[in-house]
């Protein structure tokens, strides 16, 4: 089935599982971290053999594109722009950014996952159920994560160079194993960081993985086009040509691109299931995925009445349609599917119009707040830029 089959917000654009979208870049690092004579993605031949990729958090092309003036040094040094995976969201394209498989091969669906085998709705990254309550057992970091990192058997080293808020957490001793972990604080460290790792690998070559996550932060709380977003850019263009400065004559090459873009929603335009309740009543767990992007589990029998339901009321504001067909169109990549990706993407799914967001209330859960979000197949969302440079 091709994804132009099936109905879809307005202005969507289809994640690029070919050379096209982060999904490629992922899988050439992968590809050349495990073979040895296969060169890295996206670099020119002549380089030193050390690749930095810098993956900042939420800076969507639009973003780069709307702060930058002609003095940026991230916007002279873009090459292209590349497409998100599917869902446009960090749970989904930093795994894929980590371990070069696709959404439908490592089955992270949003911030939000079903699997019924830890209670139903769950956040992976932070290890925690929807409404509170840690989770803890055997194997657990197998049973969620049951796929290699790739670095777990590389020919070339690496290192990750993670904030030090999370470099250590479940979520990331998972995904780094095989390469060394450095922490940091704040983009002076960073910088110094880069510099120090990009100077041990000179001699063997190989990757130094950073990644930045405090633009992303302040998007969701002020919004993407408020004035903090705003310092906050000019604080990395400043950093990246510190960067440049740093490794200069190193030979090394320096990719910077993003996990997915952004957009603002105001609180107006956020469906709340609690004023829905017949459609809720037809649902047999809470929402799942991604506010822009949310599953829904209806319950058997429901079908018709759920679509029938959201054609009156949800019209303009999102399309409801079988999770199944999205699945059939790979919206969620190529490879070897998953086992609970079923589960994880639930009987239908909602996707949201730009602009609107959705979500249900949970006990004990802190009603959202944000005002920047992602997640869906908008442009803002989908589109992250490819910026390269050789130091």
């Amino acid at each position: 089935m091709s994804p132009l089959s099936i109905p879809l917000p307005r202005d969507a654009v289809l994640p690029d599982y070919g050379d096209g979208g982060v999904f490629a870049l992922a899988r050439g690092i992968r590809n050349w971290l495990n073979v040895r004579d296969v060169a890295p993605p996206f670099v020119p031949p002549g380089g030193s053999g050390v690749v930095v990729l810098l993956v900042i958090d939420g800076l969507g092309d639009m973003l780069l594109h709307r702060f930058a003036d002609r003095s940026s040094v991230l916007l002279a040094h873009r090459a292209r722009r590349l497409t998100s995976v599917f869902p446009s969201t960090t749970a989904s394209a930093v795994t894929s950014l980590l371990t070069g498989l696709s959404p439908a091969e490592h089955g992270l669906t949003g911030w939000h996952i079903h699997d019924r085998r830890f209670g139903g709705v769950l956040a992976p990254l932070p290890l925690h159920r929807r409404g509170g309550g840690s989770l803890h057992g055997a194997f657990l970091l197998q049973r969620l994560f049951p796929y290699a990192s790739m670095h777990a058997r590389a020919l070339r080293p690496s290192v990750m160079v993670s904030p030090e808020d999370i470099a250590f957490s479940p979520f990331s001793l998972r995904h780094a194993r095989g390469a060394r972990i450095r922490p940091y604080h704040g983009l002076a460290q960073l910088a110094g960081a880069i510099e120090d790792e990009v100077g041990l690998l000179k001699a063997t070559g190989g990757l130094v993985h950073a990644y930045y996550a405090t633009f992303d932060g302040v998007c969701h709380r002020y919004g993407c086009h408020s004035d903090e977003a705003r310092r906050r850019f000019v604080a990395l263009d400043v950093f990246f040509a510190d960067v440049l400065d740093r490794l200069a004559g190193s030979g090394a090459d320096i990719i910077v691109t993003a996990d997915h873009g952004f957009i603002d929603a105001p609180d107006e335009k956020r469906i709340r299931l609690e004023r829905h309740p017949a459609f809720q009543s037809m649902l047999a767990s809470p929402l799942f995925g991604e506010r822009r992007t949310a599953f829904c589990n209806v319950r058997p029998g429901a079908e018709a009445d759920v679509a029938t339901y959201a054609r009156e009321h949800f019209a303009g504001k999102a399309v409801l349609l079988p999770s199944e067909r999205l699945l059939r169109a790979g919206l969620f990549g190529p490879g070897r599917m998953h086992r609970r990706l079923p589960e994880r993407v639930g009987t239908h799914a909602l996707l949201l119009e730009a602009g609107w967001t959705i979500s249900d209330r949970v006990a004990g859960e802190v009603p959202p707040t944000m005002i920047g979000v992602h997640g869906g197949l908008s442009p803002d969302e989908m589109w992250v830029p490819l910026i390269q440079a050789r130091a």
